[in-house]
């Protein structure tokens, strides 16, 4: 009888990490050893860090970080129980009443990650025989949660990045006796690009469908006081549900979906990703509710973000480089290079700036980029750093 195929032989054949740490250019798991926001250390060396999604800089506000210690202080460092059972303190409750507030939504529920955020909505509301229908340029997680849902008998359909000419062509398609879910970042996490919003909205409403919105990088970065996309195009109710994780803006961890009371009611009920999983911890409740009073009081901490980002999109595209287009807080140059972009981002930590490499099989051949993101915490010496250290070996590379 012929052997069986051993499982385990794709992960012996996996060579490609260990070809690029043998050439010293392995951009990924990378340990920081302090931060103080914009600026890390790696090893000892400083690094001006331009890839965090640490947006408003709230992960080093002291307050933040004391409302994090008090938390722990009285409820310990974990709830040991999902939402469902005993895992329920009543930071969950007031930080789901004040988000619900903050996006002008009738309720929210907490989930323990962004990641399981979209698994707890899609494959609870889009169901046997319903379709998903998906910008081709949505986060990973949507992605997942949308085969999830396929795999009970769902429906998922793709269109083209962004395009609504071609999300029609899609809408058109499906049936009109069966449900479905039009399913977008707000601002998409490779590009910085906002979605075409206005556009998309107008298509749900004509051909009878529900809108979700992945608003994670969106949130602290445009709409009114920071509220993210629905909100920059005046749009909160016409968009059903808005999802979003602590992640980036507010500095913490876990994720978050408001929307109205019944549907929220029924996902509380319903998702396996928030029943089955440990609840969000008490420091991480404590800090998001920090930063939200910060985000509702300094408003202008959005502003200052923008200018920052500006002025290094300025910059970098005044010294010859293609970016994508974005007006959020991702700059994203295009290198279209595999070895390159390994090059380039080996050269860039080695002189003190910290961005994030895009390479196969991430993105697609010819797509490979630096991602930059910034902070409204940077200084004007670290943009300038940022600036400066792309053009230099931008020229040298020959990327301009």
């Amino acid at each position: 009888m012929e052997k069986a195929k051993d499982i385990f032989k794709k992960c012996v054949d996996f060579t490609l990490a260990d070809e690029i740490k043998a050439q010293g250019l392995y951009p990924f798991f990378r340990p920081i050893d302090d931060t103080d926001g914009p600026v890390v250390s790696f090893d000892g060396r400083k690094l001006v860090m331009a890839g965090s999604n640490n947006y408003l800089g709230l992960t080093s506000d002291p307050s933040v970080k004391q409302a994090s210690i008090d938390a722990i202080k009285r409820y310990g460092t974990s709830c040991s129980g999902s939402r469902y059972m005993t895992g329920t303190v009543n930071l969950h409750v007031e930080l789901e009443e004040q988000l619900a507030d903050f996006f002008e939504k009738e309720r929210c529920l907490l989930f323990s990650t962004g990641y399981q955020t979209g698994q707890g909505i899609i494959p609870t509301i889009v169901q046997r025989g319903e379709y998903i229908v998906s910008d081709r340029d949505n986060h990973a997680s949507l992605v997942a949660a949308s085969v999830m849902a396929q795999g009970g008998g769902a429906n998922l359909v793709r269109y083209k990045h962004n395009d609504m000419a071609d999300l029609e062509r899609v809408l058109k398609t499906i049936p009109d006796s069966a449900g479905r879910m039009i399913i977008s970042d707000g601002v998409f996490s490779v590009s910085g690009e906002i979605v075409d919003l206005p556009g998309l909205v107008a298509l749900a409403k004509k051909y009878n469908a529900r809108v979700v919105i992945d608003d994670a990088h969106a949130v602290g970065v445009i709409g009114k006081g920071g509220r993210g996309t629905p909100s920059e195009f005046g749009l909160v109710d016409e968009v059903d549900l808005i999802m979003g994780t602590f992640s980036k803006t507010f500095g913490s961890l876990g994720g978050y979906v408001v929307g109205d009371e019944t549907v929220i009611n029924y996902i509380k009920h319903h998702a396996a990703s928030l029943i089955f999983s440990a609840s969000p911890t008490p420091a991480s409740v404590a800090a998001v509710l920090a930063t939200l009073k910060i985000i509702r009081e300094q408003p202008e901490l959005t502003k200052r973000l923008i200018a920052n980002t500006d002025y290094v999109r300025q910059g970098l595209l005044k010294a010859g480089f293609t970016l994508m287009p974005s007006r959020t807080a991702i700059v994203t140059v295009l290198i279209a290079d595999q070895m390159k972009t390994l090059y380039f981002w080996r050269r860039l930590f080695d002189a003190g700036v910290y961005v994030n490499a895009f390479i196969r099989p991430g993105v697609m051949p010819g797509h490979e980029a630096l991602r930059t993101s910034f902070m409204a915490t940077h200084e004007k010496e670290h943009l300038d750093k940022v600036i400066t250290e792309f053009s230099t070996i931008g020229r040298e590379l020959g990327i301009i």
